[in-house]
């Protein structure tokens, strides 16, 4: 199949798909004789699971790493489930730095009157760095 319905299978663009080829997460696709790209089903699957570590939220140098320990037949599980582990720490250190900033802003946002007046305590911290000054 070509890129076009191999990204609609696979559910990535077909500019993602030259990207994923581009950093070698995916082998080059081999060529028809008019030119164009062709997938197999060994692409297809590839595709998959590239997409499916990245709607996890793994780096690409994680799906790298899962791809390379995916075709190692010799490999541990434990190596498997320490890069998980890993990534599953991070995504926790990226909770909590979205959890901080959603408090911030909710504070800032419950200390602005949201009327007429020009004075807004959002802005004001936006220019000062600081949160609810004033209060």
């Amino acid at each position: 199949m070509n890129i076009g319905q191999a990204a609609k299978q696979s559910g990535l663009s077909a500019k993602m798909i030259r990207y994923y080829e581009s950093i070698g997460l995916l082998m080059p696709a081999g060529r028809g004789d008019n030119g164009y790209r062709r997938y197999n089903a060994t692409d297809l699957h590839r595709l998959a699971f590239i997409k499916r570590a990245r709607d996890l939220g793994f780096s690409l140098e994680e799906v790298g790493k899962l791809l390379t320990l995916w075709q190692d037949r010799q490999r541990a599980s434990a190596d498997v489930k320490a890069l998980a582990s890993d990534h599953i720490a991070e995504l926790n250190r990226k909770i909590e730095e979205l959890t901080s900033l959603r408090n911030t802003l909710q504070e800032l946002v419950e200390h602005c009157h949201g009327d007429d007046r020009p004075d807004c305590p959002i802005l004001k911290s936006l220019e000062t760095g600081g949160c609810c000054s004033g209060h």
